[in-house]
């Protein structure tokens, strides 16, 4: 309660806009009853059942004070942690605290490199955690008075049905889960009536038990949501092929020679909010000249928040859901549709290549798994001039993709890249002398942005001097903006990205319709002149696409976004349901307001299609991409 009245001051004014001190207090303290009943269930039955004097009794008198002073680190440690998670993600430890768990060296090395401060505030405070709580855990397991044998069933049944009441914190058929005290369409007010230990755990377990569309949202359909979603698509009705594959069209190419080179330039965390000719920061001013020099998006929306989700964005064109991306999933990690399986079957070189470890996110597992043959990550460098954290360099990775490029021009081999800048991260490391820093410290997101953009200008220049140039359809885009927070339930102004296509051929041109991440990799494909058949739902941008069509798709965490391309914008949450608005660009902002019906109808389908595709296998792998087939 201490934490979470500190949080709630550092945050004051969002919690007064909210008006929120009095549901953030009551259903904090409702949370954190339910938290220390879940801790106490075990102990409750088993104290009632064998404490004693006799050896048994002894022993497990020592088991209580491990388990009390377990639970006492355990929710210290993970309120000291809270502060510098909520800076980052402008949300409590969830389940992204839990997934990088998973990858301790990677993240030791980012705390080691950018937060030692906090790093050796953790380990004092867990030293002082784990002494007072053993200290206290004695003075509380000492002169103890045992109940009769007769008695002990009873004071169990009562102390554990005690903790259960506490526990489910309701009588009602489901027990006590975020939603149910959630009161804002501010994400981060709802977070500070949880606790983060509670939060942690909480998304632990819903990890174990995949999210599903169908769980959180509002029922709809098979038929209707497979009506809508085609009808949302670009094509005509007449052209679907199978009805177990309900998305799977023919789709032709704008480009009829020979077939291009693919490369994906992924750039991380590089929002728009950084790009001058986006509105932002003067930070990016390479990709604002080629912004004047290739085909660039204005108004291009990220999927998500994650790599992952930028990743399954532009690999597989698949569309966000309320569940991990399908780069994570163990359905997915095989016969799962990607691009780079569809290149495969045309004789291309699919790869990736990656500055860091690129069993990071799950992401050599899928890769592999999907149609990628060559994994040019880490321990594929030799000699990087600057390794951080995360990894070598963009420089580094830059140089590596060069080389690699021109390898393939020379042996004439048709390739397809996905290439994954990682220095634009936590802690923000990059070499010394390349690049003018801001005022201010030198390892910030700002100076990151910087150094990221000038390593791409530098593989620009020399990828116009290349062999592959000509051969080649580039995209730069990225992955998602650095920080996505705001009291907004989707913060659409943070889902805004930079994105330009360019290369030998490709004509200078500043595209303002709405497009969203998926529409990238259908557009490379018709610009590479790839004919084929595939479940894409995302347009050809080569094409015209109708106003009434242009839409981008957003989620964060288990909040789904829909917004048309007179911004429109429909809003779709856990236990709340449909919500909508019109949404003010200039202002960043959401207004209450209602939309037309058949934007409701289209906004509700997709939010359930990534779902219903993933589980009745629509988005499989195809035996033959090959539209003569």
């Amino acid at each position: 309660m201490i934490s979470r009245v500190g949080l709630s001051l550092w945050h004051f004014e969002r919690v007064v806009e909210a008006q929120g001190w009095y549901e953030i207090l009551l259903s904090g303290l409702r949370v954190d009853i339910a938290s220390i009943s879940y801790l106490l269930i075990l102990p409750a039955l088993l104290a009632s059942l064998i404490s004693g004097e006799h050896f048994v009794g002894r022993i497990w008198n020592w088991v209580l004070r491990i388990w009390i002073t377990a639970g006492i680190w355990f929710v210290v440690y993970m309120e000291a942690v809270t502060p510098p998670f909520i800076m980052e993600y402008d949300l409590r430890p969830n389940r992204l605290f839990v997934e990088y768990l998973i990858y301790p060296k990677e993240v030791f090395g980012m705390l080691w490199s950018g937060y030692k401060f906090e790093l050796f505030s953790c380990v004092i405070i867990t030293f002082v955690a784990l002494l007072y709580g053993w200290k206290w855990s004695k003075r509380i397991t000492a002169n103890i008075h045992y109940p009769r044998w007769y008695w002990r069933p009873v004071t169990a049944v009562f102390l554990v049905s005690l903790c259960l009441i506490g526990a489910r914190s309701t009588f009602d058929h489901r027990p006590l889960n975020p939603a149910m005290v959630a009161f804002s369409t501010d994400p981060l007010i709802n977070d500070l009536a949880l606790n983060s230990s509670y939060s942690m755990l909480f998304a632990a377990k819903q990890m174990g038990s995949e999210a599903s569309a169908f769980k959180f949202y509002p029922p709809m359909d098979k038929k209707d949501i497979i009506a809508q979603v085609q009808s949302s698509m670009n094509v005509v009705p007449s052209v679907f092929l199978d009805p177990s594959k309900p998305t799977l069209v023919n789709h032709n190419a704008m480009f009829t020679g020979r077939h291009k080179n693919i490369v994906i330039l992924l750039m991380e965390s590089h929002g728009a909010r950084y790009v001058k000719s986006l509105g932002g920061r003067d930070l990016s001013p390479n990709i604002d000249k080629l912004m004047k020099e290739g085909w660039a998006f204005t108004r291009m929306y990220a999927s998500g928040t994650r790599s992952v989700r930028g990743i399954e964005a532009v690999t597989t064109g698949f569309s966000p859901t309320p569940a991990r991306s399908v780069v994570k999933l163990g359905k997915s990690q095989t016969n799962f549709f990607t691009v780079a399986d569809l290149l495969k079957e045309r004789k291309y070189h699919t790869q990736f290549i990656y500055g860091g470890e690129s069993h990071f996110d799950n992401m050599k597992s899928f890769f592999l798994g999907n149609g990628f043959v060559d994994m040019q990550d880490f321990p594929t460098f030799v000699s990087p001039k600057f390794v951080g954290s995360w990894g070598a360099s963009d420089q580094d990775l830059f140089s590596k993709a060069d080389e690699q490029f021109a390898l393939f021009s020379a042996q004439k081999q048709p390739f397809f890249s996905l290439v994954f800048t990682s220095s634009n991260h936590s802690p923000f490391e990059y070499p010394d002398g390349v690049i003018e820093p801001n005022d201010g410290p030198k390892q910030s997101v700002e100076n990151a942005v910087k150094y990221a953009d000038h390593a791409l200008g530098e593989f620009i220049e020399k990828a116009k001097k290349s062999t592959y140039w000509n051969d080649t359809v580039f995209a730069v885009i990225a992955d998602h903006d650095a920080r996505t927070f705001g009291s907004l339930p989707v913060p659409i102004g943070h889902f805004r990205i930079p994105a330009v296509i360019f290369g030998g051929g490709i004509e200078a041109q500043l595209d303002t319709r709405l497009v969203s991440q998926i529409d990238l990799v259908p557009t490379l494909l018709s610009l590479a002149g790839i004919e084929s058949r595939n479940p894409m739902i995302g347009h050809d941008l080569t094409k015209v696409v109708p106003k009434e069509k242009q839409r981008a798709i957003m989620q964060r965490d288990k909040n789904f976004a829909w917004m048309t391309q007179d911004n429109q914008v429909v809003v779709i949450q856990p236990e709340k349901g449909i919500s909508t608005y019109l949404y003010n660009p200039k202002e960043d902002s959401l207004i209450a307001a209602p939309v037309k019906e058949d934007v409701v109808s289209k906004a509700h389908a997709n939010a359930m299609w990534g779902n219903l595709a993933f589980e009745n296998n629509y988005y499989t792998a195809q035996q033959s991409y090959f539209i003569s087939q």
